[in-house]
């Protein structure tokens, strides 16, 4: 018994261009998502740049003064909010990716059967999806 030749069939154009909508979709949704968990608001007062700098300025004059334990909480708090400082200055253009989602939610939704509720759910605001005409 012969095994059976396996013709290689070539994608038709339509074919891959349809993949190619899918994967530029998936990744509009992808990434909008991603940077609406990452600029989800916190709970309590707001943080700016010179309340940080202001702490930074106090642990400075702390640090001097502080025993061998409370000096290393001083320090990783230090580093936190440098940290913090350097990320208000790599905010992300939300406007952008929100304008490639618009684009996108509605046929994304339609192919994967995903809810107005089920986006709203995962914290899309209600006045995205209308504008996406969901």
């Amino acid at each position: 018994m012969t095994p059976a030749k396996k013709t290689k069939r070539a994608m038709s154009d339509d074919h891959k261009a349809a993949l190619a909508e899918g994967r530029a979709q998936g990744r509009a949704v992808r990434r909008y998502l991603e940077a609406l968990e990452a600029h989800k608001p916190k709970r309590g007062r707001k943080r700016t740049p010179d309340s940080i700098k202001k702490r930074l300025d106090r642990i400075e004059t702390e640090l001097g003064a502080a025993d061998p334990l409370k000096r290393l909480e001083l320090v990783q708090e230090q580093m936190n909010l440098e940290n913090e400082l350097a990320s208000f200055d790599n905010s992300v253009d939300l406007s952008a990716l929100e304008a490639e989602f618009i684009a996108a939610a509605k046929p994304y939704s339609e192919r994967k059967g995903i809810t107005r509720a089920a986006w709203r759910k995962v914290g899309v605001p209600a006045s995205v999806l209308k504008e996406a005409g969901l």
